[in-house]
């Protein structure tokens, strides 16, 4: 017999796996991109854009939708997990040039809308920028200051795209289709 009571539990390690708490941060960093590229895609399709500038914010959409969902397919691995919010990541900064584009640059206009645009544009490119030193060779998805880092560039840039009135303040992930996912996407994306 032991000294311990009947109320005491063996000791266990209760801490959760770490790959599930980094890739909960990953997927939450992918999903506000996929939804900016996707509210952006939307907004330049509500508001007339070229036929160019909304194809191929549409393409920039998809490609974050699909990044998306291989994260939410797979099974958690910081490394994969991290290019997946990379790879949404850099489909939201192709969107933003989008609606900047489909806003003005602010070279001949009066500034306003076309401001904002740049803005957004640049906050884009910054978060696009901190998801790929996070997946990158030196953090591989788990350095704990360059998630952080990654997600508030995110913020920021979700911030910025609401100034623009891209996307609106709590929206939710607009209902679009990921497309077809080819391997030489696939390839490309670094599945």
């Amino acid at each position: 017999m032991t000294d311990r009571t009947h109320d005491e539990q063996p000791e266990t390690d209760l801490r959760a796996d770490p790959r599930a708490d980094l890739r909960a941060g990953h997927a939450a960093r992918a999903k506000s991109a996929a939804s900016r590229a996707a509210s952006i895609c939307h907004y330049v399709e509500r508001h007339g854009a070229q036929e160019n500038v909304v194809w191929k914010a549409a393409h920039a959409a998809r490609v974050s939708l699909q990044a998306l969902a291989v994260l939410s397919e797979s099974a958690p691995d910081p490394a994969a997990d991290s290019r997946c919010a990379r790879n949404a990541a850099a489909s939201a900064a192709q969107a933003a040039q989008m609606g900047r584009l489909h806003d003005g640059d602010g070279g001949d206009s009066d500034g306003g809308d076309s401001e904002l645009a740049l803005a957004a544009c640049r906050a884009a490119l910054k978060a696009s920028q901190a998801a790929s030193a996070a997946a990158g060779r030196d953090g591989l998805g788990a350095d704990e200051a360059l998630n952080t880092a990654a997600d508030e560039a995110e913020a920021d840039a979700v911030a910025a795209a609401e100034r623009a009135g891209w996307m609106r303040p709590g929206q939710r992930l607009p209902e679009m289709s990921a497309g077809m996912r080819s391997p030489e996407l696939m390839s490309m994306m670094h599945f």
